[in-house]
């Protein structure tokens, strides 16, 4: 949106009579006064946090958007179709990047680590612990 308006701004702004320096400091004045206002419009302030959702993408605001502009049963049914074939795809893509980066399965699922046997675990022969050589 806010590019929409920098160049409806840009294709406005009256640049038939330039003759001297101060008509020129005056339009880019305009022009930057103009752009300060609509970026001012359109910015969100973004505070990422790592509870933030990096799944969600622009098809999401869009269909949330939607959703509260109308509040319909369907626009609802849209915007979670879109945020479920985010989440999807995000994570396909995240698969396809570890798989591409020629690691094993394991590396798909972090909670499989190599199990560690307990420090007490002895080899034991004929039901008797062997805890010197000689006993072999």
């Amino acid at each position: 949106m806010f590019i929409k308006d920098v160049s409806s701004i840009i294709k406005n702004l009256d640049v038939s009579n330039v003759s001297d320096i101060n008509k020129l400091e005056n339009i880019v004045n305009t022009l930057a006064s103009n752009t300060e206002y609509v970026w001012r419009k359109n910015f969100k302030l973004v505070n990422v946090t790592r509870h933030s959702k990096s799944w969600w993408n622009e098809g999401c605001n869009q269909s949330l958007r939607n959703y509260r502009t109308l509040r319909t049963p369907e626009n609802w049914k849209i915007f979670k179709k879109t945020v479920k074939f985010s989440k999807q795809s995000f994570l396909d893509l995240k698969i396809q990047e570890i798989t591409n980066k020629k690691q094993g399965p394991w590396e798909l699922i972090s909670w499989v680590n190599k199990c560690k046997l307990p420090a007490i675990e002895a080899i034991k022969y004929n039901d008797q612990l062997c805890l010197t050589i000689n006993i072999l």
